[in-house]
């Protein structure tokens, strides 16, 4: 059988024949895949060692107290109630905020304006802005919500700057979402007499809405492990009350445990390591309620 495919080998035309340059670009597709699954393989290994360094340091600090403890100059009596009562303070205004501003920016940019010079240079720059480093917006959020507006260092304005800092990233996920509706179901709507907003209002947002939901939550999740921006714009590292509202002052989680990182002593090390921990237990479960909601909203309208 060998020397049968051999012979049908040799009698096939030169043009069928694998060249020597296809099969030097076949080798350096195999050397670049493997490349590739090295640089894979150590970002997992790296991440891996981190949880697993994280667990081994912070692990025997949870509990029930140290969730529901104020922060404390003692180790044994140190908690996060304070940082995660100011987190979710910041987290909802800023949802509120980002969610309407970002999605209305959306709809105008992809249901109602007009394709100009002008319209091309707004989304340029919103794209750009999405790259802008997070320190940044929280100079802006210094500048504008704490000094000029006379806010104060307090919740809203802190709220208002992670706002501005993921109001790009919700405004292109939001465009995209309402980009991926096919444009039959707009004409069907304009077709029976359907108005423009009537045709936005009833049938391309509820078919959007599980892209524009998961591309928010996913952006409120970037926000809430951000440090610079509330460090910039007033958050407190030490509070001894927990706000109440949103003009007073307020801790946050990633702030907290930026400060128990700085302490020299081992203790506060340890528990900075069980506040990451927390913190990675409100992404991850942020991120599983985008993918239920998604599965949950998204239908076929079409």
């Amino acid at each position: 059988m060998s020397a049968v495919l051999k012979s049908a080998y040799q009698a096939l035309p030169k043009t069928f024949l694998p060249s020597a340059a296809l099969r030097r670009r076949q080798r350096r597709g195999d050397i670049f895949g493997v490349l590739f699954l090295a640089a894979t393989l150590l970002g997992v290994v790296v991440l891996a060692v981190l949880l697993i360094t994280l667990v081994f340091r912070g692990w025997g600090w949870l509990s029930w107290d140290f969730l529901t403890h104020a922060d404390s100059r003692l180790p044994e009596r140190a908690g996060l109630n304070i940082a995660i009562v100011g987190t979710f303070w910041v987290i909802a205004i800023t949802a509120i905020f980002a969610f309407s501003v970002g999605v209305g920016a959306a709809i105008y940019l992809e249901e109602y304006a007009h394709d100009n010079f002008w319209t091309r240079v707004l989304q340029v720059n919103i794209a750009n802005l999405a790259g802008v480093p997070s320190v940044v917006y929280g100079l802006l959020g210094l500048g504008i919500f704490v000094e000029l507006m006379q806010m104060g260092r307090s919740v809203v304005a802190g709220s208002l700057t992670m706002g501005l800092l993921i109001l790009p990233v919700i405004i292109i996920a939001s465009r995209e979402a309402l980009r991926a509706v096919p444009i039959s179901l707009r004409q069907g709507a304009y077709a029976l007499g359907a108005t423009r907003w009537q045709v936005v209002r009833h049938h391309v947002l509820p078919a959007a809405f599980s892209g524009i939901l998961t591309g928010t939550i996913l952006a409120m999740s970037r926000a809430i492990g951000e440090t610079a921006p509330l460090l910039v714009a007033g958050a407190a590292g030490y509070l001894a009350f927990v706000p109440s509202s949103p003009l007073d002052s307020y801790s946050a989680l990633p702030i907290q445990i930026y400060y128990w990182a700085q302490r020299p002593q081992r203790e506060f090390n340890e528990l900075a390591a069980a506040g990451i921990l927390v913190l990675l237990a409100i992404l991850l479960t942020m991120n599983a309620a985008a993918i239920i909601l998604r599965q949950r909203t998204s239908r076929t309208r079409w």
